[in-house]
């Protein structure tokens, strides 16, 4: 099936919803013809098709779409690649690890979607957040950094990725495990956090505090001790992109809220 252009203009079906809130904010709403079924729980998508997403979709229903651009971010399952790989249209995958990371992601989808320009103001808007959350939590602090575990997903437990490690740090506290990992109950109590964050994948803020609060083997931490147990919108911490200035915010008035004596 070939695929077309409007006007000479770009058609891109977004897979995931860090794409699909970089798109929107860098001004590229006439190119974004399709979005991902969970793009709606991060940014208004207005009346564009949902098309599944990463994992499971109907590449029919896509392709009747006539994208130029297929744009996702990994991990995806195997199974679709194949099926992406065989059509005749271009298709990006974004990994995004780091702050550095989506700044390069960032300027990528800019130049793609002839936005060079506005990427770098997002950039540079993205930057001046984190620098004023920092600043913010340099004069709230007095030196003291409560150690933090941040939780992207209970069963199996995963800790949120090495991103948001970064957004406890610019917010004034430590992250206290493995970013992005596996991680046991037994790895969490011995790093005896100040504050656990739950922000688990798909969720939005339906992550359930009473899991940590009434897990045995976490009655000894400080933060199930002194009940300095959050629950963080997952989109604000898991979608590498502006969605992450309302995290950081967030990081910086819980962990100062719950900022226990005698943190490192």
């Amino acid at each position: 099936m070939a695929t077309t252009r409007l006007h000479g203009r770009d058609r891109i079906v977004s897979l995931a919803p860090s794409v699909t809130s970089i798109l929107l904010e860098l001004g590229a709403g006439r190119e974004l013809v399709g979005v991902s079924k969970w793009c709606k729980d991060v940014v208004q998508v207005g009346r564009r098709p949902q098309v599944g997403d990463c994992w499971k979709m109907n590449i029919d229903e896509i392709m009747r779409l006539k994208p130029t651009m297929l744009i996702g971010s990994v991990p995806f399952a195997p199974d679709t690649v194949v099926k992406l790989l065989a059509q005749p249209v271009t298709f990006v995958a974004i990994n995004p690890r780091s702050l550095a990371d989506i700044e390069r992601d960032i300027r990528v989808l800019g130049r793609m979607a002839n936005r060079a320009a506005p990427a770098e103001n997002m950039i540079r808007k993205m930057k001046k957040t984190f620098e004023a959350v920092a600043k913010a939590a340099r004069s709230t602090s007095a030196g003291k950094r409560p150690r933090v575990y941040c939780e992207a997903w209970p069963k199996p437990r995963i800790s949120s990725p090495p991103w948001v490690a970064e957004l406890v740090e610019i917010a004034g506290g430590k992250m206290v495990v493995t970013p992005g990992q596996r991680i046991t109950d037994q790895e969490v109590a011995a790093a005896k956090p100040d504050v656990i964050v739950l922000a688990w994948a798909a969720i939005g803020s339906r992550a359930k505090a009473a899991s940590a609060l009434r897990n045995s083997r976490w009655q000894n931490v400080p933060a199930v001790k002194n009940r300095r147990v959050f629950v963080i919108r997952d989109e604000w911490l898991n979608t590498p992109g502006p969605p992450l200035m309302k995290g950081a915010a967030e990081l910086l008035r819980i962990i100062h809220e719950a900022s226990p004596k005698g943190s490192e």
